[in-house]
């Protein structure tokens, strides 16, 4: 049986009310396109090896240190959004620095060849690198981190804003082996990626349709913070699905900031739905300095 014109245009607007990073007027044929996929796990093109992906990331990390470190720091790794890194993210970084940890800005789109309106078009849309595809990213990023000598191995955590909290919670949900293998693009992937994972902050995720959040255990039980923005109209409300995984035993603390948009931190965005908010990000930037001071 068909489906009427009215259903399907009906259909397509909630889906785009709740795609990754969904910008205005998304061209109709990719959400055509999208629907006719169903989100289906993304296959690789080429596979590669775990030091081949680092290799390509390395180049591109940004790394804001203490201005003076007497021993091995706490890491905290930054995954930016589907918009690609916005200067917010530094000022993350160099108050993660000021707080005694070295910061870590990994950049998923400039290996890639990605840019931002290339961006715009595909990643915010879920065309191509979905979240568990970019947790590859992240394991790769955990794996450099962890052999270096300035950082402490077993004081790690983890921050992703929109798709990058995406990438975290489906790199903690992915099972490992085949699936693991599969979905990153990391043919050789063994034994548990994220070992020193403590701590997470996953700030206003993307949890609908092609993600695995509040549907499956994680792997580990790092000790993590979300934040919903209230005003939130891009990924629109992921109270219930983070609420869903808290229940399956994950330690998650849910702090909803009031009056806060999409990406409040973001004094340059050029998308109407988002409004800068100096307060929030203030908030923010103390729940970072806590959990640095927890690790």
């Amino acid at each position: 049986m068909g489906m009427s014109v009215n259903s399907f245009r009906n259909l397509t607007q909630a889906r785009q009310q709740r795609q990754p990073c969904a910008t205005i007027g998304a061209a109709p044929i990719l959400a055509l396109a999208l629907l006719a996929l169903g989100f289906l796990m993304p296959v690789q093109a080429f596979a590669e090896k775990l030091e081949q992906r680092i290799a390509r990331l390395e180049p591109f990390y940004d790394l804001r240190r203490p201005a003076e470190p007497t021993a091995r720091t706490p890491v905290v790794i930054m995954l930016h959004g589907c918009g690609g890194p916005r200067p917010f993210i530094e000022d993350m970084g160099d108050a993660a620095a000021e707080a005694g940890a070295t910061a870590i800005l990994v950049d998923s789109f400039a290996p890639r060849r990605i840019s931002r309106i290339a961006a715009f078009a595909t990643v915010c849309t879920g065309a191509q690198l979905q979240g568990r595809e970019r947790a590859g990213d992240l394991y790769a990023t955990m794996a450099w981190a962890r052999r270096q000598p300035w950082a402490d191995p077993n004081r790690i955590s983890v921050i992703g804003w929109s798709h990058g909290a995406w990438t975290i919670m489906d790199a903690l949900a992915l099972r490992t082996g085949e699936e693991m293998r599969r979905a990153t693009g990391i043919e050789d992937l063994e034994g548990e990626p994220l070992s020193g994972l403590e701590a997470t902050m996953i700030v206003y995720p993307y949890t609908g349709v092609g993600t695995y959040a509040g549907r499956r255990e994680w792997r580990l039980a790092p000790r993590s913070t979300a934040i919903i923005a209230e005003r939130d109209y891009i990924v629109g409300s992921s109270r219930a699905a983070l609420e869903r995984q808290r229940a399956r035993g994950t330690p998650m603390d849910i702090h909803l900031f009031e009056n806060a948009t999409h990406a409040f931190e973001d004094r340059d965005a050029e998308d109407p739905r988002v409004r800068y908010n100096p307060a929030a990000t203030a908030r923010e930037h103390q729940m970072l300095r806590e959990m640095i001071a927890g690790l």
